[in-house]
């Protein structure tokens, strides 16, 4: 069993810049893929960003690409998620998620966080 806690979360204005971290228990956490998804109000949950377990490879959603950047460090068992020029529809509630096979994708993830709060104000 994998237990992932986001934190990091908050207000922000537009253009602004927040990092979120996902704390990862379990001695497996550097064989994971890691991935961040989103869900804003009365919205499906959306994926965001993946890093494979080595973290040489990373995806992103077309709406983050070039803002967002995902990274992850194994000695932590944590991941993170840099978040640079946020909009307003960046607001949601961020998601990180473990996906076992190690193999970086946009859906199938095996455990998830309970979630963090962000809005950015216009």
């Amino acid at each position: 069993q994998v237990q992932l806690v986001e934190s990091g979360g908050g207000l922000v204005q537009a253009g602004g810049s927040l990092r979120l971290s996902c704390a990862a228990s379990g001695r497996t956490f550097s064989s994971y893929a890691m991935g961040w998804f989103r869900q804003a109000p009365g919205k499906e949950r959306e994926f965001v960003a993946t890093i494979s377990w080595s973290g040489t490879k990373t995806y992103y959603a077309d709406s983050v690409k070039g803002r967002f950047t995902i990274s992850r460090d194994n000695a932590k068992n944590t991941v993170y998620l840099q978040m640079n020029s946020l909009k307003p529809e960046d607001t949601a509630v961020y998601y990180c998620a473990a996906e076992i096979s190690g193999i970086p994708a946009s859906a199938g993830y095996d455990y998830w966080g309970q979630g963090t709060q962000v809005t950015v104000s216009s």
